[in-house]
Protein backbone atom coordinates (compact mmCIF):
# COMPACT_ATOMS: atom_id res chain seq x y z
CA UNK A 1 0.00 0.00 0.00
CA UNK A 2 1.28 3.27 -0.98
CA UNK A 3 1.44 6.74 1.61
CA UNK A 4 -1.20 7.84 -0.55
CA UNK A 5 -3.21 5.41 0.22
CA UNK A 6 -2.82 5.69 4.10
CA UNK A 7 -3.70 8.76 3.64
CA UNK A 8 -7.45 9.44 5.51
CA UNK A 9 -10.43 10.37 3.04
CA UNK A 10 -13.19 12.63 3.50
CA UNK A 11 -15.49 10.41 1.64
CA UNK A 12 -15.91 6.62 1.83
CA UNK A 13 -18.01 5.66 -1.13
CA UNK A 14 -19.85 2.21 0.01
CA UNK A 15 -20.85 -0.11 -2.84
CA UNK A 16 -22.40 -3.49 -2.26
CA UNK A 17 -22.30 -5.59 -5.50
CA UNK A 18 -23.68 -9.10 -6.29
CA UNK A 19 -23.68 -10.16 -10.16
CA UNK A 20 -23.12 -6.08 -11.57
CA UNK A 21 -20.51 -7.10 -13.45
CA UNK A 22 -21.48 -5.30 -16.58
CA UNK A 23 -22.63 -2.29 -14.43
CA UNK A 24 -19.35 -1.67 -12.85
CA UNK A 25 -17.12 -0.11 -15.35
CA UNK A 26 -19.53 2.82 -16.26
CA UNK A 27 -20.19 3.14 -12.66
CA UNK A 28 -16.93 3.59 -12.08
CA UNK A 29 -16.21 5.79 -14.89
CA UNK A 30 -19.51 8.53 -13.57
CA UNK A 31 -17.94 8.30 -9.75
CA UNK A 32 -15.07 9.40 -11.18
CA UNK A 33 -16.04 12.18 -12.56
CA UNK A 34 -18.74 13.08 -10.64
CA UNK A 35 -15.96 13.05 -7.60
CA UNK A 36 -13.61 15.24 -9.21
CA UNK A 37 -15.68 17.86 -9.18
CA UNK A 38 -15.90 18.05 -5.54
CA UNK A 39 -12.46 18.76 -4.83
CA UNK A 40 -12.54 16.11 -2.13
CA UNK A 41 -10.53 13.19 -0.86
CA UNK A 42 -12.07 10.24 -1.38
CA UNK A 43 -12.25 6.26 -1.46
CA UNK A 44 -14.36 3.32 -3.10
CA UNK A 45 -15.26 0.09 -1.65
CA UNK A 46 -16.84 -1.98 -3.43
CA UNK A 47 -18.13 -5.17 -1.54
CA UNK A 48 -18.06 -8.40 -3.36
CA UNK A 49 -21.16 -10.14 -2.04
CA UNK A 50 -20.43 -13.78 -3.43
CA UNK A 51 -20.61 -12.91 -7.21
CA UNK A 52 -20.62 -15.38 -9.39
CA UNK A 53 -20.49 -13.36 -12.79
CA UNK A 54 -16.66 -12.47 -12.64
CA UNK A 55 -17.67 -8.99 -10.46
CA UNK A 56 -14.90 -9.84 -8.16
CA UNK A 57 -12.31 -9.68 -11.21
CA UNK A 58 -13.33 -6.77 -12.69
CA UNK A 59 -13.13 -4.61 -9.52
CA UNK A 60 -9.54 -6.21 -8.94
CA UNK A 61 -8.45 -5.49 -12.64
CA UNK A 62 -9.94 -1.67 -12.06
CA UNK A 63 -7.94 -1.12 -8.39
CA UNK A 64 -4.68 -1.38 -10.71
CA UNK A 65 -5.62 1.65 -12.21
CA UNK A 66 -7.15 3.25 -9.89
CA UNK A 67 -5.26 3.35 -6.01
CA UNK A 68 -8.51 4.64 -4.82
CA UNK A 69 -10.93 1.66 -4.97
CA UNK A 70 -10.44 -0.99 -2.51
CA UNK A 71 -12.89 -4.35 -1.63
CA UNK A 72 -14.19 -6.96 0.22
CA UNK A 73 -15.09 -9.94 -0.80
CA UNK A 74 -17.53 -12.00 1.09
CA UNK A 75 -17.24 -15.90 0.47
CA UNK A 76 -21.12 -16.34 0.14
CA UNK A 77 -23.20 -14.23 -0.52
CA UNK A 78 -24.78 -13.09 2.88
CA UNK A 79 -27.04 -9.94 1.47
CA UNK A 80 -27.30 -6.05 1.80
CA UNK A 81 -27.22 -5.04 4.98
CA UNK A 82 -23.68 -7.46 5.65
CA UNK A 83 -22.06 -5.94 2.68
CA UNK A 84 -22.82 -2.34 4.32
CA UNK A 85 -21.84 -3.27 7.33
CA UNK A 86 -18.39 -4.79 6.46
CA UNK A 87 -18.36 -1.37 4.43
CA UNK A 88 -19.04 0.79 7.24
CA UNK A 89 -16.66 -1.15 9.14
CA UNK A 90 -13.44 -0.67 6.46
CA UNK A 91 -14.41 3.23 5.71
CA UNK A 92 -11.61 5.44 6.72
CA UNK A 93 -13.66 8.66 5.95
CA UNK A 94 -15.63 11.21 8.14
CA UNK A 95 -18.95 10.75 5.76
CA UNK A 96 -19.83 7.73 4.50
CA UNK A 97 -21.89 7.77 1.03
CA UNK A 98 -23.46 4.47 -0.04
CA UNK A 99 -24.84 3.37 -3.46
CA UNK A 100 -25.90 0.42 -5.61
CA UNK A 101 -23.84 -0.68 -7.97
CA UNK A 102 -26.57 -1.00 -10.75
CA UNK A 103 -26.04 2.28 -11.98
CA UNK A 104 -30.05 3.03 -10.82
CA UNK A 105 -28.59 5.67 -8.32
CA UNK A 106 -26.91 8.49 -10.14
CA UNK A 107 -23.21 9.48 -8.49
CA UNK A 108 -23.75 13.00 -10.21
CA UNK A 109 -26.76 13.36 -7.29
CA UNK A 110 -24.09 13.01 -4.27
CA UNK A 111 -23.28 16.43 -3.87
CA UNK A 112 -26.71 17.21 -2.68
CA UNK A 113 -26.60 14.77 0.14
CA UNK A 114 -23.23 16.50 0.90
CA UNK A 115 -24.81 20.33 0.91
CA UNK A 116 -27.60 18.41 3.17
CA UNK A 117 -25.41 16.85 5.68
CA UNK A 118 -23.68 20.11 6.98
CA UNK A 119 -26.72 20.76 8.79
CA UNK A 120 -27.74 17.18 9.59
CA UNK A 121 -26.27 13.42 10.63
CA UNK A 122 -27.96 11.07 7.63
CA UNK A 123 -29.44 12.52 4.47
CA UNK A 124 -31.40 9.80 2.60
CA UNK A 125 -32.15 10.03 -1.08
CA UNK A 126 -35.53 9.80 -2.33
CA UNK A 127 -36.39 8.37 -5.48
CA UNK A 128 -39.68 11.10 -6.68
CA UNK A 129 -39.94 9.79 -10.06
CA UNK A 130 -38.91 5.93 -10.03
CA UNK A 131 -37.74 4.32 -13.68
CA UNK A 132 -38.72 0.54 -12.60
CA UNK A 133 -41.25 -1.87 -13.67
CA UNK A 134 -44.91 -0.92 -12.17
CA UNK A 135 -44.81 -3.76 -10.06
CA UNK A 136 -42.01 -2.55 -7.86
CA UNK A 137 -43.20 0.68 -8.29
CA UNK A 138 -46.57 -0.52 -6.30
CA UNK A 139 -44.47 -2.62 -4.08
CA UNK A 140 -42.17 -0.62 -3.21
CA UNK A 141 -44.87 2.26 -2.34
CA UNK A 142 -47.23 -0.12 -0.45
CA UNK A 143 -44.04 -1.51 1.56
CA UNK A 144 -42.74 2.61 2.08
CA UNK A 145 -46.17 2.87 3.56
CA UNK A 146 -46.40 0.13 5.94
CA UNK A 147 -42.91 0.47 7.20
CA UNK A 148 -43.86 4.04 7.90
CA UNK A 149 -46.67 3.56 9.92
CA UNK A 150 -45.45 0.66 11.81
CA UNK A 151 -42.53 2.52 12.27
CA UNK A 152 -43.90 6.41 12.88
CA UNK A 153 -41.67 7.43 10.24
CA UNK A 154 -41.98 9.97 7.91
CA UNK A 155 -39.00 8.54 5.05
CA UNK A 156 -40.98 8.50 1.79
CA UNK A 157 -38.40 6.32 0.06
CA UNK A 158 -36.09 4.58 3.03
CA UNK A 159 -35.19 1.55 0.29
CA UNK A 160 -33.13 4.39 -1.65
CA UNK A 161 -29.52 2.97 -1.25
CA UNK A 162 -28.44 6.72 -1.83
CA UNK A 163 -28.14 7.65 1.45
CA UNK A 164 -24.72 9.62 3.39
CA UNK A 165 -24.13 9.50 6.96
CA UNK A 166 -21.68 11.33 9.37
CA UNK A 167 -19.21 8.66 10.38
CA UNK A 168 -19.93 8.72 14.00
CA UNK A 169 -23.35 7.37 13.12
CA UNK A 170 -22.54 4.03 13.22
CA UNK A 171 -19.95 4.25 16.47
CA UNK A 172 -22.35 2.20 18.50
CA UNK A 173 -25.30 0.75 16.72
CA UNK A 174 -25.53 -3.00 15.89
CA UNK A 175 -26.76 -4.14 12.36
CA UNK A 176 -28.82 -7.41 11.89
CA UNK A 177 -30.08 -8.83 8.95
CA UNK A 178 -32.41 -6.66 6.90
CA UNK A 179 -31.76 -3.72 8.88
CA UNK A 180 -30.55 -1.54 6.03
CA UNK A 181 -34.37 -0.82 5.52
CA UNK A 182 -33.86 0.87 8.54
CA UNK A 183 -31.38 2.60 8.85
CA UNK A 184 -33.24 6.46 9.46
CA UNK A 185 -35.26 5.12 12.14
CA UNK A 186 -32.05 3.50 13.99
CA UNK A 187 -30.31 6.57 13.55
CA UNK A 188 -33.07 8.78 14.80
CA UNK A 189 -33.31 6.00 18.15
CA UNK A 190 -29.45 7.01 18.50
CA UNK A 191 -30.27 10.96 18.38
CA UNK A 192 -29.06 12.02 15.26
CA UNK A 193 -30.75 14.08 12.76
CA UNK A 194 -32.07 12.61 9.88
CA UNK A 195 -33.60 14.58 6.42
CA UNK A 196 -33.97 13.64 3.02
CA UNK A 197 -33.38 15.36 -0.51
CA UNK A 198 -34.91 14.19 -4.24
CA UNK A 199 -32.59 12.25 -5.94
CA UNK A 200 -32.74 11.06 -9.53
CA UNK A 201 -33.59 7.29 -11.01
CA UNK A 202 -32.47 5.49 -13.86
CA UNK A 203 -34.02 2.32 -15.46
CA UNK A 204 -31.52 -0.76 -14.76
CA UNK A 205 -29.91 -1.18 -18.33
CA UNK A 206 -27.87 -4.02 -17.51
CA UNK A 207 -27.93 -7.46 -15.04
CA UNK A 208 -31.43 -8.57 -13.07
CA UNK A 209 -33.18 -7.26 -9.95
CA UNK A 210 -32.29 -8.86 -6.91
CA UNK A 211 -35.74 -8.03 -5.17
CA UNK A 212 -39.47 -8.69 -5.97
CA UNK A 213 -42.55 -8.61 -4.02
CA UNK A 214 -41.65 -11.68 -1.84
CA UNK A 215 -38.28 -10.39 -0.40
CA UNK A 216 -39.22 -6.69 -0.46
CA UNK A 217 -42.80 -6.86 1.70
CA UNK A 218 -42.72 -10.50 2.79
CA UNK A 219 -39.30 -11.08 4.35
CA UNK A 220 -39.19 -7.43 5.65
CA UNK A 221 -42.03 -7.83 7.70
CA UNK A 222 -40.76 -9.62 10.68
CA UNK A 223 -37.54 -6.93 10.39
CA UNK A 224 -40.55 -4.25 10.88
CA UNK A 225 -42.08 -5.66 13.62
CA UNK A 226 -38.42 -5.93 15.59
CA UNK A 227 -37.92 -2.19 14.85
CA UNK A 228 -41.25 -1.34 16.28
CA UNK A 229 -40.25 -3.18 19.14
CA UNK A 230 -37.20 -2.14 19.73
CA UNK A 231 -38.47 1.83 19.54
CA UNK A 232 -41.17 0.76 21.57
CA UNK A 233 -38.57 -0.98 24.09
CA UNK A 234 -35.90 1.57 24.15
CA UNK A 235 -34.86 2.87 27.40
CA UNK A 236 -35.30 6.62 28.24
CA UNK A 237 -34.53 8.81 31.16
CA UNK A 238 -33.73 12.15 32.44
CA UNK A 239 -31.55 13.22 35.17
CA UNK A 240 -32.04 15.86 37.11
CA UNK A 241 -29.03 15.99 39.24
CA UNK A 242 -26.21 13.34 40.10
CA UNK A 243 -23.13 13.79 42.41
Amino acid sequence: MTDSNLKIPYLSIIIPVYNERNNLIPLEDKLDRELKKLNLSYEIIFIDDGSNDGSLHLIESMQKHNPLIRFIQFGHNHGQSAAFAAGFKAARGNIFVTLDADLQNNPADIPLLLEKIKDYDVVCGWRHKRNDPWIKRVSSKIGNAVRNRLSEEEIADTGCSLKAFRRECFDNVKLFKGMHRFFPTLMKMEGFRVTQVKVSHHPRLHGESKYNIRNRLFSSFHDLLAIRWMKKRKINYDIIKED
